[in-house]
């Protein structure tokens, strides 16, 4: 997943820098949103990933399924992606480029795991502590996995804070064998 990332950080800073000089964050945001939808589409990713498609169909039909949600830019995006073979990193894409709208809009997406529910109250006292911390709005998502064995994991954009038990007990392991 960190080198899909790597490779949709180009495209997704491009498209976020053209947005923002054209005033079209928003606009932008809709586009590469749809297009992620489309290429996950059961039917369209075997589309995008049959080598007997020709570049000019996939482009052709990406287009004409998108219709009036593409700008000229984007449609520049779909021949770009086609041509150096990334069109299945659109959805990479699109919440690369979310992140770095959030970021301009002074408000950064957290993902809180822990390995139990938390009470409302932990959740608001944690992130208060990342607004703190990153001096801007958290927006915070929750996700359970019971695999941390205790203990917390946030990301906030390419921030990792790892407080499990889990990361506590590979360190241990790894100190232990040294």
């Amino acid at each position: 997943m960190a080198e899909i990332s790597t490779i949709a950080r180009p495209y997704a800073v491009a498209a976020f820098n053209l947005a923002k000089e054209k005033k079209s964050l928003t606009e932008w945001s809709e586009m590469l949103e749809f297009l992620a939808q489309v290429s996950l589409d059961e039917r369209m990713h075997a589309f995008i990933n049959d080598s007997k498609v020709s570049d000019e169909d996939r482009e052709k039909t990406l287009i004409k399924i998108a219709g009036k949600k593409l700008n000229a830019f984007g449609e520049n995006l779909i021949k770009l992606l086609i041509e150096y073979k990334r069109l299945n990193v659109l959805p990479q894409i699109s919440e690369l480029f979310e992140t770095l709208k959030a970021t301009d809009e002074g408000t950064l997406d957290a993902e809180i795991i822990v390995a139990s529910k938390p009470t409302d109250k932990e959740v608001d006292t944690l992130v208060k502590s990342l607004e703190k911390k990153f001096n801007k709005k958290i927006d915070a998502k929750v996700t359970i996995d019971e695999a941390i064995i205790g203990g917390i994991k946030v990301i906030v954009g390419d921030t990792v804070i790892d407080a499990s038990v889990r990361e506590q007990l590979q360190n241990l392991a790894y100190a232990l064998k040294s």
